[in-house]
Parts: structure tokens; C-alpha cells; sequence
């Protein structure tokens, strides 16, 4: 459980709750939460490599283009 407590007496609260935000964001709380969102099928080693490797190929041309300005 993430806790924040206020340093003094004087601190804002939009301060208090950006410190909070910071350390949920760290902590990786909300990444792992909407990854248990669906439910996903399991697939095979062999589809999973296969689509890696189809988005890392689309990554590559997505960013050659950016480069070239065409995008």
C-alpha cells in the first residue's frame, strides 16, 4: 500500500497528490492492473515471437519515415 504523508505543515496539496501520483506511477500499480483487464488467450511461443518481430519491423519503418520527414 502507497502512503504520503505531508513533509509540513505548509504543503499544498496538489504538491502532496503529485508526489502520490509519482510513486503509483513507479511502483507500477496501474500497469499491472490494466494488463489483468481482459482476458487474453494464450498463444504459442512460435506466435508470440512471430509478432514480436512484426512490430519491431513496423517500429523500425515507422521511425525510418519520421527521419526521412514522409511522415
Amino acid at each position: 500500500m502507497i502512503q504520503v504523508t505531508r513533509k509540513d505543515s505548509k504543503e499544498s496539496l496538489e504538491n502532496l497528490l503529485r508526489r502520490f501520483n509519482r510513486k503509483v506511477q513507479q511502483s507500477g500499480v496501474v500497469t499491472t492492473v490494466k494488463q489483468g483487464q481482459y482476458f487474453a488467450k494464450p498463444i504459442s511461443k512460435r506466435e508470440r515471437r512471430a509478432k514480436a518481430i512484426i512490430r519491431q519491423e513496423r517500429k523500425a519503418l515507422k521511425i525510418k519515415r519520421i527521419k526521412l520527414g514522409q511522415r
